[in-house]
C-alpha cells in the first residue's frame, strides 16, 4: 500500500443472494435429434462419465479443452475498458467446478503465481469437472500495486455486491453473477496486508461441515477457524450455499517463493483428494487447526525488531521481538500472551502504539476436534488474554481492525 493512499471508505449495503439464483455457467448437452430413444439410452451408458460442452463468459467450452475467457464489469468507457483474464481447464470428464481467485487485493502477488502454476499444469483430457482460474481479480489495483480500487475502496468488504451500489458494489456484484455463482468450490487467495506476512494457511468457517471436510483436503496446510467478515468473498459465496476458504501465504508487494510452493502444493493436494486431478506431491504430514488465535500489539512507537519466526512455537511469556525509540534508546519487548503457534507476523519496520505484531494460534488437539465447536469468537487482537474470559460482541471498530490486520 502506498503510505500516501488515504484509507478505503465505508461499506455498503449489500444484495442478498443465493447459489439456486442463475448463473451464467450452463451445460451444453443438446441431444441428437436423429437417434432414436434406444440409440439415446445407450449413449448415455456408454458416455455417462464423459462431459458436456459448458457456456460461461459468453462463451462455449468444449470438454478436455484449456481456454482463456474474459470477464468484464462493463462499468468503464468501452475506449477505456479491460478484460479480466478468466483461466478455464474443462476437464474431458464429469466433475465439480473449482474456482481459484487471487489478487482481489492489487498488491498481492503470491497468489497470482499460485493459480498460474496451478492452471498451466492442468491436462484437460486427465481432469474431471472444470477448474476456473482469475489470477488477477482487482487489475484496477494490480497496475497501480495497490490493496485497494481506484475508488479508495477495498473489494472485499463489498460482496455479493449491489448493481445499484457503488463502483466497488457494482463489480463485486458482476464477479459474483457472472463467475462465483457457477462454482461448487472456492479458494480465494490473498497474503498479509500492510506489511505483515502469513504463514501458508486456511481460513474457514469450520463451525460449516461443508467447509470442514473442504478443508481437510489440503494436505498439511494450517487451517484457522474464522467465519469471515462481511462482505468478503469468501463469506458471500459460503452464505450462498458454496464451501469456500480463504487461503493466506506470505506477504504484499512481493513473491515469496516458498509461500509459493507450499501454496501450490496445498491445491493440488486438493483437487488430487477430491478425484479432480491426479498428483505425484501429495502432502502428508498432519494438518494443523487452530480455533483460537490473537493478536499481539506493540506498547510503543519505533522501530520493531523481531526475535522469532512463522510456524514457530512460543510459550506464554516468550519475548517475540522489541520495539525500540530510536532517539532516546527506551525500548518495549513484545510477549506472547500464551502458548501457541506464530501463524503471522509483521515485517520489522517503524510501528505505531498499538500496531498488530504478530498473530498467534492455539492448536487444537485430536481430542477436541472430534467435540462440538463452543460459539465462535472473533476476538480483537490483544495485548494479554483476559482473566477470566468474557465473551462479547465486538464493536465495528474492533471488527475493521481485525479484518485489516489479518489480511484478507
Amino acid at each position: 500500500m502506498d503510505p500516501e493512499e488515504p484509507a478505503p471508505l465505508p461499506v455498503e449495503a449489500h444484495v442478498p443472494i443465493n447459489k439456486t439464483e442463475q448463473s451464467d455457467l450452463t451445460v451444453d448437452n443438446t441431444d441428437n435429434n436423429g437417434a432414436g430413444e434406444e440409440d439415446n439410452d445407450q449413449d448415455n451408458t456408454v458416455d455417462e462419465d464423459i462431459a458436456q460442452p459448458i457456456n460461461l463468459l459468453n462463451s462455449t467450452v468444449a470438454p478436455g479443452t484449456f481456454r482463456t475467457l474474459h470477464w468484464s464489469p462493463g462499468l468503464s468507457m468501452s475506449s477505456l475498458n479491460t478484460p479480466v483474464p478468466v483461466l478455464v481447464a474443462h476437464g474431458a470428464h464429469i466433475g465439480p467446478v473449482m474456482c481459484l481467485t487471487s489478487a482481489i487485493h492489487g498488491d498481492e502477488l503470491n497468489g497470482i503465481e499460485i493459480v498460474r502454476r496451478v492452471l498451466h499444469k492442468i491436462e484437460p483430457e486427465n481432469l474431471n469437472g472444470t477448474v476456473i482460474g482469475m489470477p488477477i481479480v482487482n487489475l484496477d489495483g494490480f497496475r497501480r500495486a495497490s490493496r485497494y480500487m481506484s475508488d479508495r475502496r477495498d473489494l472485499n468488504r463489498y460482496f455479493p455486491g449491489n448493481p445499484n451500489g457503488s463502483y466497488a458494489s457494482r463489480v463485486a456484484q458482476s464477479l459474483f453473477h457472472k463467475v462465483i455463482l457457477n462454482c461448487d468450490y472456492l479458494v480465494d487467495i490473498h497474503t498479509g496486508s500492510f506489511l505483515r506476512t502469513n504463514l501458508t494457511q486456511l481460513r474457514g468457517d469450520l463451525n460449516n461441515p461443508g467447509i470442514l471436510e473442504f478443508s481437510r483436503h489440503f494436505g498439511g496446510m494450517s487451517v484457522l477457524h474464522h467465519s469471515g467478515g462481511s462482505g468478503t468473498l469468501r463469506r458471500a459465496a459460503s452464505d450462498s450455499g458454496i464451501p469456500a476458504v480463504t487461503m493466506e501465504t506470505g506477504g504484499p508487494h512481493a513473491l515469496d517463493k516458498k509461500a509459493v510452493d507450499d501454496g501450490s502444493k496445498g491445491v493440488q493436494n486438493m483437487l488430487h483428494n477430491l478425484g479432480m486431478y491426479q498428483t505425484v506431491r501429495l502432502w502428508l504430514i498432519p494438518q494443523p487447526v487452530f480455533y483460537h488465535s490473537t493478536w499481539v500489539r506493540s506498547q510503543q512507537g519505533g522501530i520493531m525488531l523481531s526475535k522469532v519466526d512463522l510456524d514457530q512455537k512460543v510459550s506464554k511469556g516468550q519475548i517475540l521481538g522489541r520495539v525500540v525509540d530510536p532517539i532516546t534508546n527506551t525500548s518495549s519487548d513484545i510477549v506472547s500472551p500464551l502458548n501457541g503457534i506464530v501463524l503471522g507476523k509483521a515485517f520489522d519496520q517503524v510501528v505505531s502504539p498499538g500496531f498488530a505484531t504478530f498473530h498467534i494460534g492455539i492448536i487444537t488437539t485430536e481430542d477436541q476436534l472430534t467435540t462440538p465447536i463452543p460459539v465462535q469468537v472473533d476476538e480483537p487482537a490483544l495485548q494479554t488474554p483476559p482473566e477470566p474470559k468474557v465473551e462479547v460482541p465486538m464493536s465495528p471498530s474492533e471488527t475493521a481492525d481485525q479484518l485489516q490486520d489479518m489480511g484478507s
